[in-house]
């Protein structure tokens, strides 16, 4: 059941991406049509979040996790670009799976907006750290992954793909009609933002991952989290 549970929230998120990417090339109202279908996307993993039986010692993780990367963006807000949120996300879907790690980073962009401001760019932030979240947890038991090479790749690719993916919002809700020069001089604006947020995600990665992961690894251990069905 847990594992057919995973292959429709994995399914329905794959579906679900793959219709958005069509409605942006040959539809109109892509931006209302966009945030309908990232609404969409949330429901599975909140739904499976929901009704998983879960200690509380696991919910009380999960929380502490999401506010301490939620809180992790604020004193560095006036840096464009450097994200720990990120390595922090990375780190909680490689330790606890991909839905869970799903959960804390859509969560995190939510609740880290309270302090630094909600608005449309919202549901991106949440879709694109919950996406995250999700591809750690799903390269967890690569081989290529557990080096730290690997893993610092990683972080690297998903600085700028978060970028990317909140170029979206702001291409679909400033620009009509889109063009090929739009979306370049969108992505071209924001290449050192998201190269800023590419080599932070490498550096916490490099240096602090192993630490991380002994930390929160003795933590998961002492509750028994690691003996139970992973999200």
């Amino acid at each position: 059941m847990e594992r057919s549970g995973k292959h429709i929230s994995y399914g329905v998120l794959m579906l679900l991406m793959l219709v958005m990417a069509v409605i942006f090339w040959i539809g109109r109202n892509y931006l209302m049509v966009s945030f309908a279908l990232m609404g969409l996307t949330f429901i599975p993993f909140y739904a499976r979040f929901e009704n998983k039986k879960m200690e509380a010692e696991e919910i009380v993780l999960i929380a502490s996790l999401s506010a301490i990367a939620a809180i992790g963006r604020v004193p560095f807000a006036a840096l464009p670009g450097i994200q720990p949120t990120s390595f922090m996300i990375i780190m909680s879907g490689i330790l606890l799976g991909p839905e869970t790690g799903f959960i804390i980073g859509s969560t995190t962009g939510l609740v880290s907006n309270i302090f630094l401001g909600q608005g449309p760019w919202t549901p991106w932030q949440m879709l694109a750290w919950g996406l995250m979240g999700f591809t750690a947890g799903i390269f967890r038991r690569q081989k290529w992954f557990k080096h730290r090479l690997g893993l610092t790749a990683f972080g690297f690719g998903w600085g700028f793909l978060f970028g990317w993916i909140l170029n979206l919002w702001f291409v679909l809700g400033f620009f009509e009609p889109l063009s090929r020069s739009v979306w370049l001089s969108a992505f071209t604006a924001s290449f050192y933002f998201d190269l800023s947020h590419a080599l932070a995600n490498m550096a916490l990665i490099f240096f602090f991952a192993k630490r991380w992961e002994k930390i929160l690894g003795r933590i998961i251990e002492k509750f028994g989290l690691l003996t139970r069905p992973q999200m």
